[in-house]
């Protein structure tokens, strides 16, 4: 039985392969952009069923009215995927707090906004899955990438806060963290500011890293795509998926390191608790 999806984000990139993807597969999918008019051609040639809807996903009434349009073309929701997103590179001094309000209402708040007007159908219905896109940035501190960071960083503690409340109604909630993919993220998408020499060790460093990077990620955007309908196809699928052996590497490296530090300080962590 065909599934109903609604992925942010279609324009281009992730967002795009995975829609081609939903589509290939037979689905119905509302695919939504801030401009419609950049998912022309779209459906073309695929057997799956496709509606379009012009959506901010940091509007409220856009993001209701994109979930009523999915429902009221196909009948239900089953998957919703929230995908859009962006991210700049500069240091925390030199990024504008406009830049970070922005970076964290898409990033953060995009999603929370979108998952709330989710919930509804699928917890009265007792089933659906709601699929995050978080990053590898999402689980270790990505350098140059404070704001982005600290949105994803709120991806996955109000994931991991929705997934054990969704449990209880049968809705399904899974992390997706995405390393390096070859799409236009660490092209135009993103603003590159090296910034001043004191950061460059850092923040110039991920900056040339970026601008070297584009074009080379090891991610292939359309097996992304499939490894996510593997994932909404799975009866008990993992609350957290890294996707890339790029992040593999890196998110089993920081957490090493985490565990190590942890042990190190464990005898003054525990010296705070009242004496036995």
């Amino acid at each position: 039985m065909a599934r109903t999806w609604l992925v942010t984000g279609c324009s281009r990139g992730f967002g795009r392969a995975l829609a081609e993807a939903i589509l290939d597969a037979g689905d119905n999918l509302l695919a939504t952009a801030r401009d419609p008019a950049t998912l022309e051609g779209l459906g073309a040639g695929k057997p799956g069923r496709l509606e379009t809807a012009p959506l901010d996903v940091t509007d409220e009434r856009q993001a209701s009215g994109a979930i009523r349009a999915a429902i009221s073309a196909f009948g239900s929701l089953e998957a919703l995927v929230n995908n859009a997103g962006y991210g700049d590179i500069g240091s925390v001094e030199d990024t504008p707090i406009a830049s970070f309000r922005r970076q964290i209402e898409t990033n953060l708040f995009g999603t929370i906004i979108m998952t709330k007007a989710a919930i509804p159908h699928m917890r009265e219905r007792r089933k659906g899955h709601i699929v995050q896109f978080s990053s590898v940035g999402g689980r270790l501190g990505a350098p140059g990438r404070a704001a982005y960071s600290a949105a994803k960083w709120g991806v996955e503690g109000f994931s991991e806060v929705l997934a054990r409340e969704m449990e209880l109604v049968g809705v399904k909630v899974s992390i997706v963290e995405p390393g390096g993919f070859r799409t236009d993220f660490a092209g135009s998408s993103s603003t590159l500011d090296g910034g001043r020499p004191e950061y460059d060790a850092v923040v110039g460093k991920a900056a040339r890293m970026q601008a070297a990077y584009h074009g080379n990620q090891p991610g292939d955007p359309h097996r992304g795509a499939a490894a996510i309908l593997k994932l909404v196809a799975m009866k008990k699928p993992p609350l957290r998926l890294p996707l890339g052996s790029d992040a593999v590497t890196a998110i089993a490296r920081s957490d090493q390191v985490r565990l190590d530090e942890l042990e190190r300080w464990r005898p003054l962590s525990i010296s705070s608790d009242f004496a036995a």
